[in-house]
Protein backbone atom coordinates (compact mmCIF):
# COMPACT_ATOMS: atom_id res chain seq x y z
CA UNK A 1 0.00 0.00 0.00
CA UNK A 2 1.59 3.44 -1.11
CA UNK A 3 1.03 6.53 1.42
CA UNK A 4 0.69 9.62 -0.76
CA UNK A 5 2.59 12.50 0.51
CA UNK A 6 1.62 15.16 -2.01
CA UNK A 7 0.28 18.31 -0.30
CA UNK A 8 1.95 17.86 2.89
CA UNK A 9 4.49 20.51 2.70
CA UNK A 10 1.69 23.17 1.70
CA UNK A 11 -0.61 22.10 4.62
CA UNK A 12 2.77 22.63 6.96
CA UNK A 13 3.84 25.86 5.01
CA UNK A 14 0.84 27.29 6.13
CA UNK A 15 0.62 26.03 9.51
CA UNK A 16 3.81 27.99 9.79
CA UNK A 17 3.34 30.99 8.14
CA UNK A 18 0.26 31.30 10.46
CA UNK A 19 1.95 31.17 13.30
CA UNK A 20 4.53 33.43 12.27
CA UNK A 21 1.62 36.15 11.39
CA UNK A 22 -0.08 35.44 14.94
CA UNK A 23 3.72 36.06 16.70
CA UNK A 24 4.26 39.41 14.27
CA UNK A 25 0.76 40.60 15.42
CA UNK A 26 1.53 40.46 19.11
CA UNK A 27 4.67 41.71 18.99
CA UNK A 28 3.77 44.87 16.77
CA UNK A 29 0.94 45.68 19.45
CA UNK A 30 3.21 45.49 21.92
CA UNK A 31 6.46 47.76 20.36
CA UNK A 32 3.56 49.76 19.55
CA UNK A 33 3.10 50.49 23.15
CA UNK A 34 6.49 50.68 24.18
CA UNK A 35 6.98 53.22 21.29
CA UNK A 36 3.99 55.23 22.20
CA UNK A 37 5.34 55.08 26.20
CA UNK A 38 8.69 55.93 25.12
CA UNK A 39 7.86 58.69 22.71
CA UNK A 40 6.12 60.51 25.80
CA UNK A 41 8.59 60.14 28.31
CA UNK A 42 11.16 61.83 25.60
CA UNK A 43 8.26 64.24 25.54
CA UNK A 44 8.08 64.70 29.24
CA UNK A 45 12.02 65.19 29.37
CA UNK A 46 12.42 67.97 26.71
CA UNK A 47 9.20 69.60 28.23
CA UNK A 48 10.89 69.41 31.94
CA UNK A 49 14.15 70.93 30.49
CA UNK A 50 12.01 73.56 28.48
CA UNK A 51 10.22 74.39 31.56
CA UNK A 52 13.40 74.81 33.70
CA UNK A 53 15.16 76.94 30.89
CA UNK A 54 12.25 79.43 30.89
CA UNK A 55 12.16 79.10 34.72
CA UNK A 56 15.68 79.82 34.88
CA UNK A 57 16.20 82.31 32.49
CA UNK A 58 13.47 84.20 34.49
CA UNK A 59 10.97 84.37 31.61
CA UNK A 60 7.35 84.43 32.51
CA UNK A 61 4.07 85.22 31.57
CA UNK A 62 2.49 88.48 31.70
CA UNK A 63 -0.02 87.40 34.43
CA UNK A 64 2.63 85.47 36.74
CA UNK A 65 5.23 88.31 36.39
CA UNK A 66 2.77 90.78 38.13
CA UNK A 67 2.21 88.30 40.70
CA UNK A 68 5.51 87.49 41.17
CA UNK A 69 6.64 90.99 41.10
CA UNK A 70 4.29 92.10 43.72
CA UNK A 71 5.22 89.36 46.17
CA UNK A 72 7.75 87.82 47.48
CA UNK A 73 9.16 85.83 45.12
CA UNK A 74 12.20 88.00 44.28
CA UNK A 75 14.57 85.51 44.11
CA UNK A 76 12.65 83.65 41.34
CA UNK A 77 12.56 86.74 39.19
CA UNK A 78 16.39 86.67 38.58
CA UNK A 79 18.04 84.10 36.16
CA UNK A 80 19.16 80.56 37.81
CA UNK A 81 20.37 77.15 37.26
CA UNK A 82 18.54 74.52 37.49
CA UNK A 83 19.11 70.81 36.88
CA UNK A 84 16.79 68.17 35.50
CA UNK A 85 17.91 65.16 37.28
CA UNK A 86 15.49 62.15 36.48
CA UNK A 87 12.22 61.59 35.51
CA UNK A 88 10.17 58.76 37.04
CA UNK A 89 7.03 56.86 36.18
CA UNK A 90 4.46 55.10 38.33
CA UNK A 91 2.01 52.71 36.18
CA UNK A 92 -1.11 52.97 37.67
CA UNK A 93 -4.56 51.53 36.76
CA UNK A 94 -6.89 52.37 34.11
CA UNK A 95 -8.56 55.59 34.25
CA UNK A 96 -12.26 56.67 33.34
CA UNK A 97 -11.22 57.08 29.69
CA UNK A 98 -10.38 53.43 30.18
CA UNK A 99 -6.52 54.35 29.40
CA UNK A 100 -3.61 53.50 31.74
CA UNK A 101 -3.10 56.12 34.25
CA UNK A 102 1.00 57.02 34.54
CA UNK A 103 1.90 59.65 37.25
CA UNK A 104 5.35 61.13 36.28
CA UNK A 105 7.51 62.34 39.13
CA UNK A 106 10.53 64.72 37.93
CA UNK A 107 13.62 65.27 40.07
CA UNK A 108 15.41 69.03 39.82
CA UNK A 109 17.83 70.16 41.52
CA UNK A 110 19.24 74.08 41.80
CA UNK A 111 21.40 75.69 44.12
CA UNK A 112 19.70 79.42 43.34
CA UNK A 113 16.33 78.26 44.42
CA UNK A 114 16.09 79.29 48.34
CA UNK A 115 12.72 79.14 49.62
CA UNK A 116 9.67 76.30 49.88
CA UNK A 117 7.76 78.75 47.19
CA UNK A 118 10.24 79.04 44.84
CA UNK A 119 10.82 75.60 44.33
CA UNK A 120 7.16 75.01 44.02
CA UNK A 121 6.75 77.90 42.07
CA UNK A 122 9.34 76.89 39.68
CA UNK A 123 8.50 72.97 40.24
CA UNK A 124 4.77 74.18 39.20
CA UNK A 125 6.03 75.78 36.10
CA UNK A 126 8.44 72.28 35.22
CA UNK A 127 5.27 70.16 35.63
CA UNK A 128 3.27 72.29 33.23
CA UNK A 129 5.58 72.45 30.34
CA UNK A 130 6.20 68.11 31.08
CA UNK A 131 2.43 67.75 30.24
CA UNK A 132 2.40 70.64 27.80
CA UNK A 133 5.12 68.69 26.13
CA UNK A 134 3.40 65.58 26.00
CA UNK A 135 0.22 66.67 24.27
CA UNK A 136 1.85 68.74 21.93
CA UNK A 137 3.57 65.72 20.69
CA UNK A 138 0.20 64.02 20.69
CA UNK A 139 -1.86 66.66 19.35
CA UNK A 140 -4.27 65.66 21.74
CA UNK A 141 -3.95 69.58 23.83
CA UNK A 142 -7.50 70.25 22.72
CA UNK A 143 -8.89 66.97 25.38
CA UNK A 144 -7.64 68.26 28.38
CA UNK A 145 -7.82 71.16 30.20
CA UNK A 146 -5.86 74.95 29.89
CA UNK A 147 -3.10 73.03 32.54
CA UNK A 148 -3.14 70.01 30.74
CA UNK A 149 -3.60 67.69 33.76
CA UNK A 150 -3.83 65.04 32.95
CA UNK A 151 -2.28 64.85 29.50
CA UNK A 152 -3.46 62.01 26.96
CA UNK A 153 -1.61 60.38 24.61
CA UNK A 154 -3.95 57.23 22.17
CA UNK A 155 -3.55 54.65 25.34
CA UNK A 156 -2.17 56.41 28.59
CA UNK A 157 -2.75 59.48 30.56
CA UNK A 158 -0.40 61.70 32.24
CA UNK A 159 -0.14 62.96 35.66
CA UNK A 160 2.55 65.02 38.10
CA UNK A 161 3.49 65.17 40.99
CA UNK A 162 5.49 67.80 42.53
CA UNK A 163 8.82 67.96 41.59
CA UNK A 164 11.31 66.34 44.24
CA UNK A 165 14.14 68.97 45.11
CA UNK A 166 17.20 67.17 45.76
Amino acid sequence: MKIDKKGQISVELLLLIAIIIIITITLSITIANENELNKAMASARNGAIEGATINGLAIYPKESYEEYENSSHHSIMNSNNIKIIKIEKTIQDKDVYNKTRIQLKIYASSLDLKTKQDKESAGDRINYNARKSISNSFNSGNISNKLYNPSFTPHYSFTTTNVQWV
